[in-house]
């Protein structure tokens, strides 16, 4: 028997008002008794928040750290960094068990569990279609169709009712590798009764239903077979299906196939293990490109989305030792550009078409498709499993409201629309957001973890829009200079408006600010170190327009 303090809640911690850095908690019983589990553990790319310095994103996960005793498990959807890429950084702080299908545990050890340092995950396989229970949860994942191999959808049954993580899908009869979304098996999930359906946002601005692989699959056969010279695809590392397609294409072409990269050899690897990749011969290493006849060759390249150091960006500045391209040759971007991403990826598209190699992407042929359900195929799953209740995650504000309205459309009687940090009780009684708890971002700064709060941030992006001026002094206990001061500026143009050097304009600041100062707050070295800052940023300031940063230091000598 429940009692009202004996509630189901979930509880997202990233993923919800924003793409990528999936986490969210379900947890069971009185508030300060609740038992947990986590879905996903997922990272974002810094790339498009202007942050310098600055390459990956954490969810912050305190709220759960603080009850990590309570934590039963973490269930990963899927293999796809947005899922997955936070568990090596942040595991050691909350340790609990990672289950994880085949694919997704074995490249996840790979990818990032092998690096130097890496935590020892405590990693367990979980088989689709198997109940596991942990604590108050049981836990079934049930396949769907997506861009990487076993993916899934969590069907989390309590004894206040079943809830349904749909994690990534979409509608495919036909995708090349790995699962297609059962209606049969979400029907019989409806059938059972859900009480909440906590489901994907990403395309829900898109009418229709979202191409099959199998028609990017006839694509690439089409443009890699009539290509004159040689082919270089480009795509993300973990579509699994794309390699297969491009590794068929080029098997009936009469081309072997090189890849290129390490974490497409990774993603290789695995799939070969899981027999994604089978009835296909080995591909070749980078060293063999040279020894292929120009039209004998199909190059499956990272960097579809304008990594600096991935293969595709260094062939494009024709930086990559064993990989090159010339006039006549055709790069196919079998991918789309990550919101962010644009400007880099137009890069290295500019540079290949000033080469003369003929550039395609999917403004023009049917060479990409998205992992994610379009409204048709939203349609489709509603219509399937029937929810009670609906929350939007995965997506940004305009797509979770977008989804809340389709959803009532649907006849849903309840929709929750939740951010990070929201709690939202499912059961008993109407879902709603009950409270907030601490929810925010973590930043991969080096090889340190800070928060958004952390100086660091502001102060680094004002000196990449300002640059800075350092100033030394040294002053003896008479309170008179000793020697020159030591004056260097970063990140300033040479000359000011006028024409004149800006160096020259604060030496001579630093100077005369010096020189009329008294002798007594000479012998003060902070009212000295303020002067000068204050005259050094106010005259740059009207030579340049524009107020740097200054660090003036003071050596009693």
């Amino acid at each position: 028997m429940t009692t009202r303090q004996d509630e189901l809640v979930f509880v997202p911690l990233g993923g919800v008002g924003e793409i990528g850095m999936n986490a969210g908690l379900y947890g069971i019983g009185p508030e300060k008794q609740r038992k947990w589990i986590m879905v996903d553990c997922g990272m974002g790319f810094a790339g498009e928040e202007g942050l310098p310095g600055i390459d990956l994103m954490f969810p912050d996960l305190t709220f759960i750290e603080e009850r990590k005793k309570d934590l039963l498990g973490i269930f990963i959807t899927h293999a796809h960094e947005d899922h997955i890429g936070a568990i090596s950084e942040l595991w050691p702080r909350i340790k609990a068990p990672v289950y994880a299908t085949r694919f997704a545990k074995q490249l996840l050890e790979t990818r990032r569990l092998s690096e130097p340092g890496a935590p020892k995950v405590d990693l367990r396989e979980i088989k689709p279609g198997r109940r596991v229970t942990v604590g108050p949860f049981e836990i079934e994942f049930v396949p769907v169709a997506h861009s990487i191999p076993e993916s899934n959808a969590v069907a989390i049954r309590t004894e206040h009712g079943l809830v349904l993580h749909t994690g990534d899908w979409k509608l495919d009869d036909t995708p090349v590798a790995g699962d297609s979304t059962s209606p049969e098996a979400f029907t019989a999930l409806g059938d059972e009764g859900i009480l909440a359906l906590v489901c994907d946002s990403t395309n829900v601005l898109r009418e229709g239903r979202s191409p099959s692989e199998t028609e990017v699959s006839a694509t690439l056969r089409k443009l890699i077979e009539n290509a004159p010279h040689r082919v270089a695809v480009t795509t993300f590392a973990s579509n699994v299906a794309r390699i297969r397609a491009v590794a068929e294409a080029a098997q009936a072409c009469g081309r072997q196939v090189i890849a290129v990269g390490r974490a497409m050899d990774r993603v290789i690897d695995v799939a070969r293990e899981c027999g994604y990749l089978d009835g296909l011969p080995d591909f070749l290493s980078a060293d063999s490109y040279s020894h292929l006849p120009r039209d004998k060759v199909v190059c499956l390249l990272t960097g579809s989305q304008g990594e600096p150091r991935a293969a595709m960006s260094r062939v494009s500045r024709h930086d990559h030792p064993a990989i090159s391209l010339t006039a006549g040759d055709r790069v196919i971007f079998s991918s789309r550009a990550i919101p962010g991403n644009e400007r880099d990826v137009g890069a290295i598209i500019n540079d290949l078409i000033e080469d003369g190699i003929e550039v395609i992407t999917d403004r023009t042929e049917l060479v990409h498709v998205s992992g994610h359900p379009r409204r048709e195929e939203m349609v489709a799953m509603y219509s399937w499993t029937r929810p009670k209740a609906v929350v939007p995650v995965h997506g940004e504000a305009l797509h979770l409201d977008e989804h809340a309205r389709f959803a009532r459309s649907q006849g849903v009687e309840s929709v929750v629309k939740a951010r990070n940090g929201a709690v939202v009780r499912l059961a008993p009684g109407k879902p709603e957001v009950v409270e907030h708890v601490r929810a925010g971002r973590l930043y991969k700064d080096g090889n340190v973890l800070i928060d958004s709060k952390d100086r660091a941030i502001p102060e680094r992006r004002k000196l990449s829009q300002t640059g800075i001026v350092s100033v030394a002094l040294a002053i003896d206990e008479r309170g008179e200079m000793a020697g020159e001061p030591a004056v260097d500026i970063m990140g300033l143009p040479n000359r000011g408006r006028g024409g004149e050097p800006l160096l020259d304009t604060v030496v001579d600041t630093v100077n005369r600010t010096i020189n009329g100062l008294s002798r007594g707050k000479m012998k003060d070295s902070e009212a000295v170190e303020n002067a000068v800052d204050r005259a050094v940023r106010s005259a740059v300031n009207e030579a340049w327009g524009k107020k740097p940063a200054c660090h003036v230091q003071v050596v009693e000598v």
